[in-house]
């Protein structure tokens, strides 16, 4: 037996993005909706997928709110409690930020959705790139620190998780014990970041811990995610980074201690996903066609932190048009990944600004018929790029309908996922093997 694929499906509608929120199928009224949401995690759940993951954005640009829903989104937290209601299998991973949040709520809320949905709970950790002047803060932390902090917090939950464990539920009618007071104790922490007293005022849902996730592909997110993380959500645009990546988490992983193969390896796979070739392709192109060359020479400009609007289009991209050290970027990671294309392909600028980690994402791009999907993940998987992916549908809701209904059962054709649930747990599926 192997391991299955770990698919799980995002919850931001990323078919929405550029122009895809305009076609007539996009249902874009019902983005606040809890009913748009619940029926997208049934959907995911009939398909027997591990997951659905709600990313979140913690501050808002309203100059992107003219021409698309930006970073517009519900709570995670309120959205999964009322998905969990409603399912019975598949895990909900909630994105919580550990720069603006505290350890004991966020233990607490993710405690509590573990209960009300059975053991399906996973935390996605991420430290934000945005959002200070929502929390009081005049600028972000630095990088450093924030991953600092997010160490720390992540043992401050993990502390209190351990705080009350399920075994202390006595529930005993006929001595009147309830529970075991011994069994329950405060963790005293008191660190650089944190002062917390305890226990946590939720019991452990049972003796397995909440699987964490994490998306961080500097060098600071990768030992953060191999010391802590059971899955890492992945930006590998394409076949050679996520290798390089999965080897290096899997190495520092070893050197914390752990099983190198603890960590699952989750990219990013954006999909386009047509009929035929022609259609796919039509999709990638619709979705982006709005977007000016000065438009896309901003974007560059805020990934990378460099202007090149003085060059002409046919100009060639070097090493030598960025700067070696990238300061005040965004995203370091976003910036790292486009700058890696620049040295290795030297593009045109006018190509440059066709690229998806410009126009689009730093995720890995397919464009093509669910037949073309299949193939390119399992030849990442041949290759040990992947243990799995994120499913981000692109141009139009056909993308995600041609995913969940050709290309996971070609996957389960091929041996690589899942005919149905084995276990009921979030834990369970990303451990679970599939049967040949």
């Amino acid at each position: 037996m192997n391991m299955s694929l770990c698919i799980g499906l995002t919850l931001s509608p990323t078919w929405l993005n550029g122009e895809g929120w305009r076609r007539a199928d996009s249902k874009a009224e019902q983005l606040f909706s809890s009913q748009y949401y619940l029926e997208l995690a049934q959907r995911a759940e009939a398909a027997k997928l591990d997951f659905v993951f709600k990313p979140d954005s913690l501050f808002f640009n309203k100059e992107m709110a003219d021409k698309s829903p930006g970073h517009t989104c519900l709570d995670p937290i309120v959205m999964l409690a009322s998905i969990a209601r409603e399912t019975e299998k598949i895990g909900l991973v909630a994105t919580m930020s550990t720069t603006f949040s505290e350890p004991f709520t966020v233990a607490r809320q993710l405690q509590s959705l573990n209960w009300m949905s059975e053991g399906r709970v996973g935390w996605n950790i991420v430290t934000s790139i945005e959002g200070s002047g929502n929390f009081g803060k005049d600028e972000m932390p630095s990088s450093k620190e924030r991953y600092e902090r997010a160490l720390e917090f992540t043992e401050v939950v993990r502390k209190l998780w351990a705080s009350y464990p399920n075994e202390a539920l006595t529930i005993n009618r006929e001595s009147g014990q309830f529970a075991d007071q011994e069994m329950i104790f405060p963790i005293h922490h008191k660190g650089e970041f944190y002062h917390v007293e305890g226990p946590l005022n939720v019991p452990a849902f049972d003796s397995t811990s909440i699987p964490l996730f994490q998306a961080g592909a500097s060098d600071l997110g990768r030992n953060f995610a191999s010391f802590v993380a059971d899955a890492c959500f992945a930006a590998t645009p394409d076949l050679e980074s996520a290798i390089e990546l999965r080897r290096d988490l899997h190495t520092r992983a070893h050197k914390h201690g752990r099983d190198s193969r603890a960590i699952r390896v989750l990219p990013g796979m954006h999909f386009f996903l047509g009929e035929t070739r022609e259609e796919a392709q039509q999709l990638y192109q619709d979705a982006y066609a709005h977007l000016t060359n000065e438009q896309r020479l901003a974007a560059v400009q805020r990934i990378l932190g460099v202007d090149l609007s003085h060059l002409s289009l046919q100009s060639r991209i070097t090493a030598k048009d960025i700067p070696e050290v990238m300061e005040n970027v965004r995203s370091r990671t976003h910036a790292d990944l486009l700058r890696r294309i620049i040295i290795n392909e030297e593009p045109t600028l006018q190509t440059l600004l066709s690229k998806p980690e410009v126009i689009g994402s730093a995720h890995w791009v397919v464009i093509g018929t669910p037949a073309d999907a299949v193939e390119e993940i399992i030849r990442w998987y041949r290759h040990g790029a992947l243990d799995g992916v994120i499913a981000l549908p692109g141009g139009s809701v056909q993308s995600l309908n041609l995913f969940l209904e050709k290309v996971v059962p070609l996957l389960v054709e091929k041996g690589l996922f899942r005919k149905e649930y084995s276990g009921n747990t979030l834990s369970e599926h990303l451990h679970e093997k599939v049967k040949k």
